[in-house]
């Protein structure tokens, strides 16, 4: 007789384990972020971050349990917590359940410039705000929702993850004649933020979805090329029409 595989403990935030360091290092990334972000981020950001003070501020490292209250009173989302990287296919599937995925380790006092793996603050700070978005949350739960129909064909799943590279972690908008961010990959670097406004070899194209889903893009260094939105709409009006393209495929 067969006994079913024990189930998995979910993973959960310590709130106790963060050291007076944790919280010198939330305080520091946050401060300089907000300060950067004033008049770089786009008003949907500003807003959305306003609206979870003080549950993120930069007086505390945040408790998910109350992220998690506002998130899913907005529009059903919720905190996936996890110790790393994910496979693509599960990242994609917690995207389409509405979950976001973060860790809950912060980075130390010699990474707050850059750190190879994402951290909570760049998860946190730089990814949730934009949940309480209704366009925006539901973009990502649609790209989501393709990643699992479409998980078996590779094309299509580098193609997703050029989107989300593009939108979700580098994108940026126009906003009055002027580029605003509002990747998660900027918002939560002081760095990358100043760097799309003081080098002027970067280039910032309109949003086009054809030209997106062909560009290649690098990991491990700052970026050079950007394609900006007008709007969140017009993100969930791309992932629209990229699920009825591939459903009505041959």
């Amino acid at each position: 007789m067969s006994t079913p595989a024990p189930t998995a403990t979910p993973l959960r935030q310590d709130y106790a384990a963060y050291t007076p360091t944790d919280y010198r290092i939330w305080r520091t990334l946050t401060q300089r972020q907000l300060a950067a972000l004033k008049s770089a981020a786009c008003a949907e950001y500003l807003e959305c971050l306003q609206q979870l003070y003080p549950i993120l501020s930069a007086d505390h490292p945040p408790r998910f349990s109350d992220l998690n209250r506002t998130l899913t009173e907005a529009h059903g989302w919720s905190i996936e917590v996890v110790k790393g990287f994910l496979p693509v296919d599960e990242f994609f599937d917690l995207l389409s359940k509405r979950r976001f995925c973060s860790s809950t380790w912060l980075r130390n006092e010699n990474q707050l410039d850059y750190l190879e793996e994402p951290d909570m603050f760049h998860d946190i700070f730089g990814h949730i705000p934009l949940y309480l978005n209704k366009d925006y949350a539901n973009f990502a739960q649609k790209l989501g929702a393709l990643g699992v129909k479409h998980a078996a064909n590779e094309e299509k799943i580098t193609q997703l993850q050029r989107l989300y590279w593009f939108t979700i972690e580098f994108g940026v908008m126009r906003q009055d004649s002027e580029v605003k961010v509002y990747g998660a990959g900027i918002c939560s670097s002081t760095s990358e933020t100043k760097h799309i406004y003081s080098d002027n070899a970067v280039v910032i194209k309109p949003f086009d979805l054809d030209a997106i889903m062909q560009q290649d893009f690098v990991i491990d260094k700052v970026q050079m090329l950007y394609f900006a939105i007008r709007d969140f709409s017009e993100l969930f009006a791309a992932v629209d029409e990229l699920a009825t393209r591939w459903n009505s495929a041959p």
